[in-house]
């Protein structure tokens, strides 16, 4: 598997489209156990400076006192964070269908994860609770 450089992981963090050679990175990113708090850092970072532009714009622009401005831009970034938060699932898809994947694969990569991990919980919950 293809790996970016730190650049253009980056890049991609803050939303950039990488070239299709590391396709299986990005399937990997987001099936693993943590793909959603990696999401959720991507969209935080994506949004930022968004909030930072529009807090500056209050004050520079408008004369808008600092802490307004800051509390302005904190509800802002919180919003727009829930906002990807609440189509985690479906942007996900969609990524990685821009990468040749049929869309539903990582839903079902991790699906199936969580469904070996289950099996493998029961089979110890089996062995130390069931006498046979």
């Amino acid at each position: 598997m293809n790996r970016p450089s730190p650049a253009l992981r980056l890049w991609y963090l803050v939303g950039g489209r990488l070239p299709q050679r590391y396709r299986e990175w990005i399937f990997e990113q987001a099936t693993k156990p943590s793909w959603l708090v990696w999401f959720m850092v991507r969209a935080f970072v994506q949004v930022l400076p968004l909030t930072i532009v529009i807090a500056a714009g209050l004050v520079l622009g408008l004369g808008s006192p600092l802490p307004l401005a800051i509390a302005c831009g904190s509800l802002g970034l919180i919003v727009g964070v829930y906002f990807a938060m609440s189509y985690a699932i479906e942007s996900t898809e969609n990524r990685v269908s821009k990468y040749g994947y049929e869309n539903g694969a990582a839903g079902q990569a991790r699906k199936a994860r969580a469904a070996a991990q289950d099996e493998l919980r029961q089979q110890r919950y089996d062995a130390a609770w069931k006498s046979e």
